[in-house]
């Protein structure tokens, strides 16, 4: 049997142009935060349903090997996109800083940017992050060797460290004195641990939405490819994460 036409990608791309038309116009004051809210967490509802129209095709059967492949394959590309995604900051954080220019005192970090301690909520956000990384592994391990207490003890444990490393973002965040406003330094940090913070949310909701099914009874070890390719993305996160922890933390701030 084929898998039917879904119409979910042509209303997440609808979703993801408002989601963003509307975050521009709220950076230049003309739009209220509600307004981004809405479609924000429209996105979220649009991708629950998603995931559940796929996982619902897989439990029937629609998912052939040859079908599953490309899925693997699509994920792959997807992370790759993600890669190159960061690159853009990494390359703009690195023009700057290592050729600083009149405009910020000739010096890197800039005249009167005070930096944060690498020691603190950084170092605190890189241990929850790899700690992460082992737990979903963790409960891979787990999945594959049908152990289901082990395997959803492990992955609720991942998502509770992902909600917990948004909630220190958030306290790093108010203990900042600088922001996105202060030239060039303020530009990328917040433009590159803001867009991985949005990336740790996405990997959580993801893997929060796994853990549903697998409460559920709907993985196997031998057929979880939406826990696959969860962890897949929570990883690109955590070394992500390790090269904005050297790069833009601990290097920058020298």
């Amino acid at each position: 049997m084929a898998v039917q036409s879904s119409f979910w990608p042509f209303l997440v791309s609808l979703v993801l142009f408002s989601l963003m038309s509307n975050l521009v116009l709220w950076f230049h004051l003309k739009l209220s935060f509600t307004m981004v809210l809405f479609p924000g967490l429209l996105l979220v509802t649009t991708k629950f349903l998603w995931w559940k129209d796929l996982n619902r095709e897989s439990m029937i059967g629609y998912h052939t090997h040859k079908l599953e492949v490309s899925l693997r394959v699509a994920m792959l590309l997807f992370i790759l996109s993600e890669v190159f995604f960061f690159v853009s900051f990494f390359w703009a954080f690195y023009d700057a800083s290592l050729s600083p220019t009149i405009d910020v005192g000739m010096m890197w970090p800039p005249k009167g940017i005070v930096t944060l301690s690498v020691y603190s909520v950084p170092l605190l956000n890189t241990i929850i992050l790899l700690t992460s990384g082992i737990t979903v592994t963790w409960a891979h391990h787990s999945i594959m060797n049908n152990y289901f207490n082990k395997s959803v003890f492990s992955l609720g444990i991942t998502v509770v460290l992902g909600v917990y490393f948004l909630f220190m973002q958030w306290v790093e965040y108010n203990e900042a004195q600088f922001s996105i406003a202060d030239g060039v330094y303020g530009s990328t940090f917040f433009m590159a641990t803001g867009f991985h913070g949005m990336h740790v949310m996405v990997g959580t909701i993801f893997l929060f939405y796994v853990l549903l099914n697998l409460v559920d009874c709907k993985l196997l070890y031998n057929h979880h490819f939406s826990f696959e390719a969860a962890a897949w993305y929570w990883h690109f996160v955590d070394v992500v994460w390790l090269i904005l922890f050297i790069s833009i933390y601990w290097w920058g701030s020298l």
